[in-house]
């Protein structure tokens, strides 16, 4: 007997609601992913780690004989074209590093917009790519690359391999009750930089200083936007439990998809973040929260508070700031933000403060620089 599809459903037994209809720009709803995720995928058992929320790399067992696991992400560059070669291999290289992970091999595939690209800005890109790998020792290995009618600006997919000592991975699932949450370097790097190559023009209107504008477009290098110094130092002096390194949504997402990816409570104290002068001021300008920008740079990781110590005397001796910002507890996998004795949940962000700048050119009241 065949049965007969609801009038009100669509082929993939969807109601045919407004939640059926076009959606917003951003990574999509957790609940939408989390249900595609566990229906589509397909798993054998060479998989240890395949997708989950907070799971940014998939750790593939190439056999016994082998003492290493392949690591593998995939991650588009979506927000900017200035410097889209730099980003698309740092933001896929962060997915390896926070796997405990030596990122080895890049490939790239590149959608050019017919109305404007031409040899040189082809080769521009290019010639970023090769410095990016160059300069964290990666090989470029292959992708693809075309000119793509209907497009409004370069899209950049990229895809890193990397590998990781069995005994040493490390996986945003990992953090266990009693654990402290860190975070090194501090939130909004990614974002800042975005805001002023992206506003440039309007910042210097606005009565920005040249000096200010450039200190905040070299924010992708410095402080930078990659993590895998600091992983490799975290992992080379302590146990670490779980890492995560937030992107789109900020460190408010981040903290929650490593809640989910771990199956734990998470409380935070948000007073406790260390966020940069100019990520401040960009943020103040155009009506961010920094704390739900684009945060490539920022690491989270857990540990074991007796291993706290040693991790901060070490990164004390380097530029790189940690500090304390939370807990893990046993609970629902859920995250909540301290407000002395009261606490808050901190909710998944539908889309990232970074598209405000997009959608309202006009931002906010100069606040000066």
């Amino acid at each position: 007997m065949t049965r007969t599809r609801a009038k009100n459903t669509n082929e993939y037994g969807l109601k045919r609601s407004r939640m059926d209809q076009c959606m917003q720009s951003g990574k999509l709803p957790f609940d939408l992913l989390q249900k595609v995720l566990k229906k589509y995928s397909i798993i054998d058992p060479t998989v240890i780690v395949g997708p989950k929320i907070g799971e940014d790399a998939a750790v593939i067992d190439p056999g016994k004989e082998s003492k290493h696991y392949w690591v593998m992400t995939s991650d588009p560059i979506t927000f900017t074209t200035d410097e889209i070669g730099y980003y698309g291999v740092v933001v896929n290289l962060n997915d390896i590093a926070t796997r405990g992970a030596t990122p080895k091999y890049f490939l790239a595939t590149l959608l050019f917009p017919e109305k404007d690209s031409d040899r040189t800005r082809i080769h521009k890109v290019f010639h970023q790519i090769h410095n990016a790998c160059r300069r964290f020792k990666v090989s470029f290995v292959g992708g693809h690359t075309e000119i793509t009618p209907c497009l409004e600006r370069v899209i950049l997919s990229g895809h890193m391999i990397g590998k990781v000592n069995k005994r040493d991975l490390v996986r945003t699932s990992g953090a266990r009750s009693g654990d402290v949450l860190l975070l090194i370097k501090g939130v909004c790097i990614e974002g800042t930089s975005i805001i002023a190559r992206e506003k440039e023009k309007e910042l210097r209107l606005r009565g920005f200083s040249a000096s200010f504008i450039k200190r905040a477009k070299s924010f992708i290098f410095d402080p930078g936007i990659d993590v895998l110094q600091a992983t490799q130092i975290a992992c080379r002096h302590a146990t670490i439990h779980s890492m995560h390194d937030p992107t789109e949504g900020g460190l408010i997402n981040g903290i929650v998809e490593m809640a989910i990816a771990s199956e734990k409570e998470i409380e935070v104290d948000l007073e406790k973040v260390f966020i940069y002068e100019e990520a401040k001021i960009l943020c103040r300008e155009f009506g961010l929260n920094p704390l739900g920008t684009i945060a490539s740079g920022s690491l989270l990781l857990t540990c074991s508070p007796k291993d706290f110590p040693a991790l901060q005397k070490v990164f004390q001796r380097t530029p790189i700031p940690i500090r304390v910002i939370g807990r893990v507890k046993r609970g629902r996998a859920k995250a909540f933000a301290m407000e002395g004795k009261r606490k808050k949940e901190l909710k998944p962000l539908p889309r990232d403060e970074i598209l405000k700048i997009y959608k309202n050119p006009k931002g906010s009241r100069n606040q000066g620089a």
